[in-house]
């Protein structure tokens, strides 16, 4: 009796089951494509200023602007668009500025750097120099750690904005990008622009910006090394001073006094090495000063 009811049960599902339809849910449809960019070339940044090798210049980004880019490489813009580019002595012929905005729009422009002629000394019968020490080369180590670490700071400095002038003035005594090739290989290019005065010479700050170095005692080669923040990645660093008169997180104004004129480090004479770098780029600060003035009057103790 309960085999039957057990058979009879087993039947009863068995048919119920083969009337059944098992519901088909269908596949997703596929993700309609996205709509491809809009991309405007030789697009219009205002630009302004040097595009040459070692040269500087200015420019607006567009309007909703979220990113800036040159050569892949974020870069920064003022909350009024204005921004600053700068270029390696060496930088190669091209580079590619590229604005990405808020609704996805991407204006860019492939810029044309201008190359330039540089003083070439050769001296085809001296070595380029001895072969530096365990010593040395560990307190270098050091003190360029320092200078990295330096120029990694963000200041918020607005001092690139402005037209910057000569930190003193006098005899041009070695120019940027001037380079000696020692028996067929070629030496360190020249970073900067030397200033020959006599020790104790006053040098002023070139545009406001924040210090960001003041050595405590001389570095091996730059010497009593002074280095200011401009704000968005410019900087100036100058070298060899006899004496540094302001101090690390110090705002400075343009015009104010920094220092004096020394032969500290590996210097032959008394002169102002003056260096600007923008990023990793090292670049030429003549040309953002303009032509240099007659040398001021100085007194016996080399104040002007």
């Amino acid at each position: 009796m309960n085999e039957g009811r057990c058979g009879l049960g087993a039947a009863l599902i068995a048919s119920l089951l083969a009337g059944c339809t098992p519901t088909v849910i269908p596949p997703a449809p596929p993700p309609a494509p996205s709509a491809a960019p809009v991309v405007v070339d030789n697009a219009d940044f205002h630009l302004s200023g040097a595009l040459i090798q070692g040269g500087l210049a200015f420019g607006t980004v567009p309007a909703g602007t979220r990113t800036l880019l040159l050569d892949g490489k974020a870069i920064g813009f003022a909350a009024d668009g204005r921004f600053l580019i700068a270029f390696d002595r060496d930088q190669t012929a091209t580079t590619m500025l590229e604005a990405q905005l808020a609704d996805g729009a991407i204006h860019r422009r492939t810029l044309t750097i201008a190359p330039r002629s540089w003083q070439i000394e050769s001296l085809p019968t001296l070595p380029r120099g001895t072969t530096p020490t365990p010593e040395f080369l560990a307190k270098r180590k050091i003190e360029l750690e320092q200078i990295a670490a330096a120029r990694a700071i963000d200041s918020g400095a607005t001092g690139w904005r402005s037209r910057f002038i000569w930190p003193v003035t006098g005899r041009i005594s070695g120019v940027f990008g001037s380079q000696r090739i020692y028996a067929g290989e070629p030496g360190a290019f020249h970073t900067g622009v030397d200033v020959a005065r006599p020790t104790g010479t006053q040098i002023v700050a070139p545009a406001d910006g924040v210090v960001i170095l003041a050595a405590a005692a001389p570095f091996t080669l730059e010497g009593n090394l002074l280095m200011i923040d401009h704000g968005m990645g410019l900087n100036s660093a100058f070298l060899h001073l006899s004496r540094i008169d302001v101090t690390v997180g110090q705002t400075v104004r343009q015009g104010q006094p920094l220092g004096a004129i020394g032969m500290t480090g590996r210097a032959t004479g008394p002169h102002l090495h003056w260096g600007m770098k923008w990023r990793d780029a090292r670049i030429d600060p003549a040309p953002l000063a303009g032509p240099i003035p007659a040398a001021d009057p100085i007194g016996s103790d080399g104040e002007r």
